[in-house]
């Protein structure tokens, strides 16, 4: 299996939004969903991202590729996004109350199409 077959089965087996464009947001609600989240994996195919309800803080341990960090208010609309956020960092954001984690250099096609 390669990289992004894994990533892609890991976020299929997840409920989802699908966006214009072909996009794809899963949606990790579940403890054992968000602990798993997108670490140990060894890329993130650029049509996927992962959306964490109930979130204002994120960190990339574990995390072997770059990520742009959505940040979204409680109508789920973006108040800021971190790009290219490397493994073994921590990001907040107070003014959020979730985020979207996509493949860095993907977070203004997944605005775009409506996330």
């Amino acid at each position: 299996m390669t990289a992004t077959e894994a990533a892609c089965a890991r976020l299929d087996a997840l409920p989802a939004r699908e966006l214009r464009g072909g996009l794809r947001v899963a949606s990790a609600e579940r403890r054992v969903e968000r602990l798993a989240g997108l670490a140990r994996l060894d890329a993130m195919p650029a049509a996927y991202a992962l959306h964490l309800p109930r979130c204002r803080s994120v960190h990339t341990f574990g995390m072997r590729f770059a990520l742009d960090l959505i940040w979204l208010d409680r109508d789920r609309r973006p108040v800021r996004v971190d790009r290219a956020v490397g493994p073994n960092r921590f990001s907040l954001c107070l003014a959020a109350r979730s985020v979207v984690e996509a493949g860095a250099g993907t977070a203004d096609d997944f605005i775009a199409a409506g996330l």
